[in-house]
């Protein structure tokens, strides 16, 4: 039965994270991922460079990964990490699994059938509900709190459950790639991403107060015009595994440096604060109220140039909120982990605003959403 739509609020009751392993120590990357034995030599050198300029630039004092360093094996996937993330927000909240009447699951991309959100419904012991996985890189996990949020906001359904979780170590291991093919480029990455997931509770209420609520969730791509900066050769359509391991198309790799900050940049600013310009142009929100800006960028550098573009806007620095420096850059599930930490760890007011905004460079695709206290 639908729910009346009129003052329906979508009201944050439980929050969850989880993080794999014991946290790793930056010099312990290469043990954990695996040395590059068999890469170019030119590559390897340039690597030796990289790893001590990359633990200056991004400042990540310990990471997580799902992988045993001495058998080799995962010791997670995305869907065992978001059960126990769901696990950890089911229970938050005070509800029971059968409480749920919708998952909505983001992640950066999935290969596998059947998909993640049927997959963790089943493993939560929900019998029925509906369910949807968006995979849409650092996006993913903004845009199934707005799918979520907007569902029960028309009242179609009552109480949501949103997830998102990312084991990029599975495509930065040693063993995944063609060694003699690697690129700078497919290889950077390896000093700033991590692995985690995290969960929401989200449900309809009458009235907005005495809670954290989702005000306004936004999306957008601004890359129709743009070259893809980050991902990997392979077509829209299954290729044979060993052809696609021999020719490296399954590399995942990223423009750096120059290629990347022309795309980045525009005139009149970058393609990140013209978005949150257009965010804020439609969903107003007075700078005084923010508490806490959660900037999702894998770097503390960028995040702080970010910053000085954003004191324009009349956003406090001081409201800079990031985790990665205690567990690197997790990807999409780090929109959905830091509220769970404020959530827990800060205390928020009535008014205070929790704003976030993200752009992703596969496609240059963005998003964001604002969180309120009553």
């Amino acid at each position: 039965m639908l729910l009346n739509r009129e003052n329906i609020h979508v009201r944050i009751t439980g929050s969850g994270s989880f993080l794999p392993g014991r946290p790793i120590a930056p010099d312990e990357v290469d043990h954990y991922l695996g040395e590059l034995a068999e890469a170019p030599e030119k590559i390897r050198k340039w690597l030796l460079r990289t790893r001590t300029l990359m633990k200056e630039l991004i400042e990540v004092d310990f990471y997580h990964f799902a992988i045993d360093p001495v058998t080799r094996r995962f010791t997670e996937d995305n869907v065992t990490m978001s059960v126990k993330a769901a696990i950890e927000a089911i229970a938050d909240a005070g509800i029971i699994p059968s409480d749920i009447d919708l998952i909505v699951y983001g992640s950066a991309h999935q290969d596998q059938m059947p998909t993640a959100s049927v997959r963790i419904q089943e493993a939560l012991g929900i019998e029925r509900c509906a369910e949807i996985s968006v995979h849409a890189n650092c996006t993913s996990a903004y845009k199934a709190l707005l799918i979520a949020a907007d569902l029960i906001r028309n009242g179609r359904y009552k109480t949501a459950l949103v997830l998102s979780a990312n084991i990029s170590s599975s495509e930065l291991v040693a063993e995944y790639y063609n060694q003699p093919l690697v690129k700078k480029e497919e290889l950077f990455l390896r000093y700033f991403l991590s692995d985690g997931a995290s969960a929401l509770v989200l449900q309809a209420t009458g009235e907005s107060k005495d809670g954290l609520f989702v005000a306004y969730n936004y999306i957008e791509s601004v890359g129709g015009l743009k070259p893809a900066a980050m991902g990997n050769k392979r077509p829209a359509y299954f290729m044979n595994p060993m052809e696609e391991f021999k020719l490296g198309y399954h590399h995942l790799a990223q423009m750096f440096q120059e290629d990347l900050r022309a795309n980045f940049h525009e005139e009149g600013g970058s393609v990140f604060l013209k978005g949150l310009k257009r965010m804020l142009a439609k969903y107003p929100v007075d700078p005084g109220r923010i508490k806490f800006f959660q900037v999702n960028f894998p770097s503390k550098h960028i995040s702080e140039l970010i910053m000085d573009e954003c004191s324009e806007l009349g956003i406090n620095r001081s409201t800079l909120y990031s985790k990665m420096a205690s567990m690197g850059y997790i990807g999409p599930p780090m929109a959905l982990l830091c509220l769970d930490k404020i959530r827990k760890e800060e205390k928020l007011e009535a008014g205070d605003v929790i704003l976030s905004f993200v752009t992703e460079v596969s496609k240059f695709m963005q998003a964001g959403y604002i969180i309120q206290q009553w």
